[in-house]
């Protein structure tokens, strides 16, 4: 399961006007990606980025301001990533709410150490207005395509209540795979084949049917 995911690289050719804080930016996603949010300084961030230990306090109040920037960032990629997924099956299809999920499951898997960020691990990064804000705009996406689904095919259905269950799922299931919960314990398990079959077990269907 992966997605067209790209991981920006730190330009460091110049460091005029905004390429210092995007720099900055770059090497702490960089460092996260590589030992986990928890494990890195503010220091080590600028000796990855070849500045000053001062350089960041001239664009960031601290560490977590830049967190929170990354965290923001990722729900909004994954969010572009998802739309883009959903339009190479067609909105309104249930191909397009297996490959939403699969579009979730491929960020967390090729990306744990920021999925595991942008879900809670640091409090204080979740608890920003604006990386909620960022979260709900991401998820609220996923509401208005399980919204054309039920449209495309004549349902009456609470958009928002699907949504929940589809995420709830997908983001428990992630959670098991990069965790290797199901390689450990059900070692073969055909995911994509489950990932399907919940995804339409829990899309509403016409009565009758």
């Amino acid at each position: 399961m992966n997605t067209a995911d790209k991981k920006p690289a730190v330009d460091r050719s110049s460091y005029h006007h905004g390429d210092l804080r995007e720099a900055l930016i770059g090497a702490v996603l960089q460092l996260i990606e590589e030992q986990g949010a928890e494990n890195f300084s503010l220091a080590d961030a600028c000796r990855r980025a070849k500045v000053s230990t001062a350089a960041p306090y001239k664009h960031f109040k601290d560490r977590d301001e830049i967190l929170e920037i990354i965290v923001m960032r990722a729900f909004n990629d994954m969010a572009d990533h998802a739309v883009a997924e959903v339009e190479k099956h067609g909105p309104g299809t249930p191909e397009s709410m297996v490959a939403l999920g699969k579009n979730y499951i491929g960020y967390a898997v090729n990306r744990p150490a920021l999925f595991r960020l942008m879900f809670g691990q640091n409090p204080k990064i979740n608890q920003a207005r604006n990386v909620q804000d960022e979260g709900r705009r991401c998820f609220g996406s996923v509401i208005e395509q399980v919204a054309i689904y039920c449209r495309a095919n004549g349902l009456e259905a609470n958009a928002l209540s699907i949504a929940t269950r589809l995420w709830t799922f997908v983001h428990g299931m992630a959670s098991l795979i990069i965790d290797d919960k199901y390689q450990n314990v059900v070692p073969g398990l055909d995911l994509d084949a489950m990932l399907t079959e919940a995804t339409i077990d829990l899309l509403p269907t016409r009565p009758g049917k």
